[in-house]
């Protein structure tokens, strides 16, 4: 473990002494022998490896290595835009990433309750730096001040907590295992109390009528600040629910009704709102909050099938979004806008291109045997035991997807040439491999998905 991190720290010197020439060869090259590197911890994980600041286990080891794959991925996405730009901002960019990964890699590995709380805060700068800074529209200053108030207003309730926690035990440095072990709290109001200490993790995710930061920072935020969002810094809230959820009594869903509702509603209302965007980002950032609202739901059963089904659909979702963000950002090159119907007819021109739309759709889609689908399916099968008719409505959103899936594709793909293009450039060997970089881990756990659950 202290190897790679090591690793990610000697990417700050590649980074700042690279010749500008090899700059992006030499951190991206990097990148992936990290990433490799990472894949050890698979077999760590069914060990429960731990010391004193470091914890892998089979909650924090698929996001850990989530993590590590997507940094060269952002890499290779953001070359074309960034090759433009003087050297020692394409050198602030990168280490702007570096910093991002890290910190997120951090949180997912700490062992100790205020690590995880200092790392989980700590990959706000960097986010907000990237989407303020090198964001391409003009709001971009707005979205970050929304991720900002939105991130810290939440944080508020679980530092509350971890004040509460220190005068309790007088010491903030039990790791989360020993936590998770003893500290069963009783409390008059369970479902009050989940939702304070939650609340920093449900504004992350985002929870529906939380989740107003996300469409405003995914479509400023340049393709790297994208991928990493939606591929790994959603899922520290999903980690970090599933994480304290050993800290909940029994029986106390009863006590969090409204919240389960509010996710039912969630999971409903922003596939419906899919269909009402032109905005291709706009879209795959309100998709995201459909899945992410899934996960809530799942992780409020609290049974170890529906545990299971959340971790395959974060890491599912983490690889098929940042993929889709990549396809979405292919277009915008191109064309420089986002707007849909400016977007027709791509499957003429860029038939290659077209399949990969359709696999990535499909994969969102949560299409047999997708991991996707395996993820969804645990958690459809944990909710219809707990209630047959809230199994019903959240069916309706398998409807509501396939809706906004066909809406994208007949959108973007078919339907005759806008006018106003002149020329296109074609497709680059480096986005062909990018793609198959994200769909190859998830046709890979199709054969072998027990390494995530």
């Amino acid at each position: 473990m202290l190897i790679i991190i090591f690793a990610w720290l000697s990417m700050f010197f590649t980074t700042l002494f690279a010749p500008p020439k090899h700059l992006w060869t030499l951190v991206t090259t990097q990148g992936f022998f990290i990433a490799l590197f990472s894949m050890s911890w698979i077999f760590l994980q069914d060990f429960n490896f731990s010391n004193s600041l470091f914890f892998i286990d089979k909650i924090s080891g698929p996001l850990a290595i989530l993590t590590c794959w997507l940094f060269p991925l952002t890499m290779l996405a953001s070359q074309s835009k960034m090759y433009l730009e003087p050297v020692n901002r394409q050198r602030a960019y990168i280490a702007n990433n570096t910093f991002l990964q890290l910190t997120t890699l951090l949180a997912f590995t700490s062992s100790d309750l205020m690590f995880f709380f200092i790392f989980f805060e700590a990959s706000l700068l960097p986010t907000m730096i990237i989407i303020t800074r090198w964001g391409s529209q003009e709001r971009r200053l707005e979205a970050g001040m929304y991720l900002a108030f939105y991130t810290m207003l939440g944080a508020v309730p679980l530092m509350v907590w971890l004040i509460k926690f220190y005068s309790t035990h007088a010491s903030l440095f039990p790791t989360l295992t020993y936590i998770l072990n003893i500290y069963q709290i009783p409390t008059t109001y369970p479902g009050l109390f989940w939702a304070t200490y939650n609340a920093a993790f449900l504004v992350k995710l985002p929870l529906y009528c939380l989740h107003l930061w996300l469409p405003k920072a995914h479509v400023e935020a340049p393709i790297a600040g994208s991928m990493t969002l939606a591929g790994t810094l959603l899922k520290l809230g999903g980690y970090g629910i599933l994480r304290t959820s050993a800290l909940l009594q029994e029986n106390f869903l009863n006590q969090l009704l409204p919240i389960m509702l509010i996710t039912i509603l969630g999971i409903l209302a922003t596939a419906l709102l899919c269909l009402r965007q032109t905005d291709l980002k706009s879209l795959i950032a309100m998709s995201s909050v459909s899945h992410m609202n899934l996960v809530v739901a799942a992780a409020l059963i609290a049974h170890s099938w529906s545990y299971s089904g959340a971790m395959a659909t974060m890491i599912a979702h983490g690889l098929t979004s940042s993929a889709l963000f990549c396809l979405a950002n292919t277009s915008y090159e191109r064309t420089n806008s986002r707007t849909m119907i400016l977007l027709r007819g791509a499957l003429l021109i860029f038939p290659l291109a077209g399949a990969w739309w359709l696999t990535i759709v499909l994969f969102n889609l949560a299409l047999p045997p997708t991991i996707n689908f395996a993820g969804e399916l645990l958690i459809m099968i944990t909710l219809y035991n707990w209630s047959p008719i809230a199994f019903l409505v959240v069916a309706l959103n398998l409807i509501f997807t396939t809706a906004y899936t066909l809406y994208v594709l007949w959108s973007t793909q078919r339907g005759p040439l806008p006018t106003h293009i002149k020329t296109l450039s074609p497709f680059q060997i480096r986005e062909h491999l990018l793609l198959f970089l994200h769909i190859l881990p998830a046709l890979l756990l199709i054969l072998k998905p027990e390494l995530i659950f």
